[in-house]
């Protein structure tokens, strides 16, 4: 990278719009993080008596709200601006979190889990486009997108910490938890108002006509014929512009899939199976995510240099081999081993995927794009929850991880294929 390149890209790290966006990534992942990884698969399976497959299906609940509309939300915030729909969105993770807090029944837990979902789902689409927009030069944006993952990854360790903790002290006391995370929700909706407004200037034909109409539902329905004019214009130049291998559309469910099959069940195994109290399994928390996070931004670096390839070809098979032996070991050092490799991996795939699924995007629609690639890509994560629960309950506690395990081998050879498929033009857009 040249100096000029390295200037604008600390600037870009510097500037208010882009700390705004590492702050509230880790806000909504701190409290994903708390409800999904440390409070909601105990609390439903231990407490209220669930199925670890009912488990997966409100989880699943969860990222069908934050997937179906992605790809809306990343349209939207194109056209009204970051600060309209990241607000308005994040006020209904308020709500989800109320409705767990005061209720016990198994449905609106379901419920919650849905708006929950919804309320999240412009986060990435959001972040992403904001990236790509203020990348410097060549489009080297791995350095920011490792400090976005960096972000995401201190919210999702934090949080399950944060909560563990808290319930230590107070006895297991759920109701003081989602309190808490009420309390975050509320600064989660402060931070989105800071966000910038519009980014598009507005049509000036558009306000005349809007002036023009007297009528209520002639105004109304002159908006909606222009959001359906507007929406096909959106879906003609995605279809025109986006020419990519038909292989990287699997790889984007996959990838996400992985980590579906694991979310709701890593935390009834280590409690469950290995019998580790709260504060051991924060601390095995601390090695895994606290590896992840500290080696984020030298990976986003070195990606910038040397490009993807190297790092998700290591990153997917370090995963494979460390995900299936941790499923088989009990002694506790060797437990806390492989999750210290399971972070590394992490640490390679997170930004280079991202990266390389940047280097895919063209430059017009890029919200509506990226909307879409981030929807299949969640869509694994609605998939692998309910999968995972089945495995669990038919086949056992190792099922998941190995099944995890084989897709992170699959991922492997995709990649491989999707690399030499297409050399010259991916190396050109990373050297570039």
């Amino acid at each position: 990278m040249s100096q000029s390149s390295k200037e604008v890209s600390n600037r870009q790290l510097r500037s208010p719009f882009f700390i705004e966006l590492m702050l509230i990534i880790f806000l909504v992942e701190f409290l994903k993080g708390s409800l999904l990884v440390s409070l909601l698969p105990i609390y439903m399976k231990n407490s209220l008596g669930l199925t670890a497959w009912s488990v997966g299906i409100a989880f699943s609940l969860q990222y069908v709200g934050d997937n179906l509309f992605r790809s809306p939300f990343g349209w939207l915030a194109e056209r009204l601006g970051y600060r309209k729909t990241m607000s308005g969105a994040l006020l209904m993770t308020v709500v989800a979190v109320v409705i767990i807090a005061f209720t016990s029944a198994p449905v609106w837990l379901s419920i919650a889990c849905l708006i929950l979902g919804i309320g999240t789902s412009p986060l990435w689409p959001c972040a992403m486009t904001g990236v790509t927009e203020i990348s410097g030069p060549n489009n080297s944006n791995g350095t920011a997108i490792g400090a976005l993952e960096m972000a995401s990854l201190l919210g999702i360790g934090a949080g399950p910490i944060t909560m563990n903790f808290l319930m230590q002290r107070t006895g297991s006391n759920y109701h003081t938890s989602f309190l808490v995370l009420i309390g975050c929700g509320i600064v989660l909706v402060l931070v989105a108002l800071l966000l910038p407004g519009k980014a598009k200037s507005v049509n000036l034909h558009t306000t005349v006509e809007a002036v023009r109409h007297k009528n209520i539902f002639m105004l109304i329905k002159s908006k909606m014929i222009q959001l359906k004019n507007s929406v096909k214009k959106t879906l003609y130049e995605v279809k025109h512009t986006l020419k990519v291998s038909w292989l990287v559309y699997p790889a984007l469910f996959l990838q996400s899939f992985v980590i579906g099959i694991l979310t709701p069940v890593i935390t009834l195994y280590v409690q469950n199976e290995l019998g580790f109290s709260l504060n051991m399994y924060s601390l095995l928390l601390i090695a895994g995510g606290g590896i992840t996070v500290v080696a984020l931004i030298p990976c986003g670096k070195l990606i910038d240099r040397y490009g993807t390839a190297p790092f998700l070809h290591c990153g997917f098979l370090l995963a494979a081999i460390s995900i299936s032996i941790f499923s088989m070991v009990h002694a506790v050092p060797l437990v806390f081993i492989f999750v210290a490799l399971i972070g590394i991996s992490y640490a390679f795939i997170l930004p280079g995927w991202n990266t390389y699924v940047s280097h895919l995007i063209p430059k017009g629609e890029r919200g509506a794009v990226w909307g879409f690639f981030l929807t299949l890509q969640g869509s694994g994560m609605v998939v692998g929850p309910i999968v995972s629960g089945r495995l669990w309950d038919v086949m056992g506690h190792e099922a998941p991880f190995i099944a995890s395990s084989v897709v992170m081998i699959i991922l492997f050879i995709v990649h491989l294929l999707l690399t030499r498929k297409r050399p010259l033009k991916t190396n050109a857009i990373t050297e570039g």
